[in-house]
């Protein structure tokens, strides 16, 4: 596998878009909000061009993710196949082929009109034309500097933010950062939420439609979470786990977990903290994140961890499929944890 590094710039994409009438734009499966956010805010801003843009999410798709789309703004695949008649595929937020599994022989089939815009270190060549910077905390960063180079306002002059380019930036940007509290919050992250908060993006309501709008089956899910909770590498490590059983009885699904997967890191003994999910009978999903480092205490690398299972990501967030049954699964990730070696 080559290098996973940029191969082009924006200014070369942008023009590559300006000359596309039929745009497809895709990300990962199970989108979070950096990825529902990228693919809202590139394809609003291709539609503001007069571009035919097909944005799809994939897989299941948390109810409070698609509160940020309009009605028919955006396509569900498998369930719906993109058209091989599309001058340019985009891929956001991503680069690898292991997360976006449905879509493989569509974009094999593209080869050669596909764009990648990414702010992860680990990935594949999906994309021949692919612009990575993984400085960025979101890749909402890097698709407002696209939509910069397009000349595409962030909010239509006469509009509301609601629905707006800029409110799907915010979203991913406030996301990838824990709505400002992690490490990756820095200046430039900052600047561009001062940005998009004068031309009237709502965090308020923003917060309220994304965070504070689940299902009651959710607590029961997590309640049910936190008591499998286990402890590793002298309490420095937290697992829980999620079976299919789990789901059924509590009434849970897929879309109520976001976010379970920081609740151990509120524990002070707690560096890296990781959920198993049993997706299928033999298909195992795994969240890994970690706190960055705070004076003696080490951190740990949780994308160095995740690729020794395939996975990958950030160094405080990655993941990671296996394609085990959950019992091995489990016994795969504890067998890594006894040789896992911190990292100041």
């Amino acid at each position: 596998m080559s290098r996973y590094a940029s191969t082009s710039d924006l200014a070369s994409i942008a023009a590559r878009l300006r000359s596309a009438a039929h745009v497809t734009i895709l990300t990962h499966a199970k989108p979070d909000g950096d990825a529902a956010g990228s693919v809202l805010a590139l394809a609003r801003a291709l539609r503001a061009l007069g571009k035919h843009v097909d944005a799809f999410f994939t897989g299941a798709v948390e109810a409070n993710l698609m509160s940020l789309a309009l009605p028919g703004e955006v396509l569900l695949a498998p369930a719906v196949v993109p058209s091989l008649t599309t001058d340019l595929v985009v891929v956001v937020d991503t680069g690898a082929w292991s997360q976006v599994e449905p879509l493989h022989d569509f974009l094999r089939a593209m080869a050669g009109r596909v764009i990648g815009l990414d702010h992860h270190a680990r990935g594949d060549d999906i994309a021949g034309d692919r612009v990575v910077d993984v400085s960025l905390a979101s890749a909402t960063q890097l698709v407002v500097k696209l939509i910069d180079e397009l000349g595409v306002p962030l909010v239509a002059p006469g509009a509301t933010a609601k629905f707006s380019i800029a409110e799907a930036v915010f979203t991913g940007l406030a996301t990838d950062t824990g709505w400002f509290r992690f490490q990756n919050a820095d200046a430039a992250v900052y600047a561009l939420a001062a940005r998009l908060l004068a031309l009237g993006v709502d965090k308020i309501a923003l917060y309220q439609r994304l965070e504070e709008n689940w299902r009651p089956t959710r607590l029961g899910m997590m309640a049910r979470a936190l008591s499998s909770l286990t402890f590793h590498q002298d309490g420095a490590v937290a697992l829980m786990r999620i079976s299919l059983q789990d789901l059924a009885e509590t009434g849970a699904s897929s879309e109520d977990l976001g976010g379970f997967v920081n609740m151990p890191l509120a524990i002070g003994s707690v560096t890296m903290s990781i959920v198993l999910t049993e997706a299928e009978p033999n298909l195992t999903k795994a969240s890994f994140r970690s706190k960055p480092s705070l004076g003696e205490v080490p951190t740990i690398d949780v994308n160095a961890f995740a690729a020794r299972f395939g996975g990958g990501g950030h160094v405080h967030a990655a993941g990671a499929k296996f394609k085990l049954p959950f019992d091995q699964a489990r016994l795969e990730v504890e067998r890594e944890l006894m040789r896992l070696t911190p990292v100041v």
